[in-house]
């Protein structure tokens, strides 16, 4: 082991030392103490090692960019906005303080970018790498995922799909510019978190962070509310990325759509309403499912468990 728990904890503590205004103690005791808003929303990730990140393809910094990201983005798909973030890391013992401190200041980057606080967590060994991350938001109007109605038009921040494309790219070693722009979204991706925030104060009936594919977040939008969700395939074309994606998808030899529809980890925001900001691509309709996301092939979407 190149490091003891001792000095993991003060090389933390010094990278999360916070001066956050609602912190009233923060790493160091057994406990957090921070104030929170009337209404408070709470969410939680894990990921695994060789499930969610693989330290062949990604640096520490990186991957704790990533992990914090998922986090935060799903307090905004909520119309929140985070504050604090509580981090448990279950390390090998295998790894080198640099390691370490670079997930961290990783973390803290991805955190600092929203105002949020890492005000503690739990430190353990175990046979592979685990980091779990519990972000606490504050919000005054809750925007969920059930509440499109039909006569709603359907938006989403950005395009969806380089994320996939990243994990593509790196299977077949590519190399040129546009790969390593899909390779960077894929390890640590770029997320527009002002894009939920405009949607939700633009009056957003319902929100949802499509990290797990927009396909299957769409049909549970709409099997949330009671309503069909009907897209237009060739609005997303108008998405000033589409050629240079679908440029990428020919390529590999990939259709481009299953990306976009089925790729997942983009954490591109999937919203309901009418003159929201983003790219209107449907329809909320009567009835029940999901039209208009069909693709070459039957979707191969991220799942946990086969």
């Amino acid at each position: 082991m190149n490091f003891d728990e001792a000095q993991v904890i003060a090389t933390l503590a010094q990278i999360f030392g916070s001066h956050h205004s609602g912190v009233l103690i923060g790493i160091g005791d057994d406990a957090a103490v921070v104030t929170t808003s009337p209404q408070s929303v709470i969410t939680t990730d894990s990921a695994v090692e060789g499930t969610h990140f693989n330290t062949e393809w990604s640096g520490a910094f990186d991957i704790g960019r990533k992990i914090t990201a998922a986090n935060l983005a799903d307090i905004y798909a909520m119309g929140a906005t985070p504050q604090y973030l509580v981090v448990a890391v279950t390390l090998t013992g295998d790894e080198s303080m640099e390691w370490i401190s670079d997930l961290a200041h990783g973390i803290q980057h991805e955190a600092a970018s929203c105002g949020t606080a890492v005000v503690g967590g739990d430190l353990t060994r175990g046979a592979i790498k685990v980091i779990s991350i519990t972000a606490v938001g504050s919000v005054e109007k809750i925007t969920t995922r059930s509440g499109g109605a039909p006569g709603d038009l359907i938006y989403i921040s950005s395009l969806p799909g380089w994320s996939a494309a990243g994990f593509s790219v790196i299977v077949n070693d590519g190399a040129d510019d546009l790969e390593a722009y899909a390779i960077e979204q894929f390890c640590a991706p770029s997320v527009d978190y002002s894009a939920a925030v405009a949607m939700a104060s633009a009056g957003a009936s319902a929100m949802c962070d499509v990290s797990d594919g927009l396909i299957i977040q769409a049909a549970q939008m709409a099997e949330a509310a009671g309503t069909s969700f009907n897209f237009n395939k060739d609005l997303f074309t108008n998405d000033p990325e589409f050629v240079a994606l679908s440029e990428l998808a020919e390529k590999c030899g990939i259709d481009v759509y299953q990306w976009i529809f089925a790729g997942g980890e983009d954490h591109v925001f999937l919203a309901t309403g009418r003159d929201l900001p983003g790219l209107c691509v449907g329809e909320v309709g009567a009835g029940t499912g999901v039209t208009g996301l069909e693709m070459k092939k039957a979707p191969d979407t991220w799942r946990h468990f086969n």
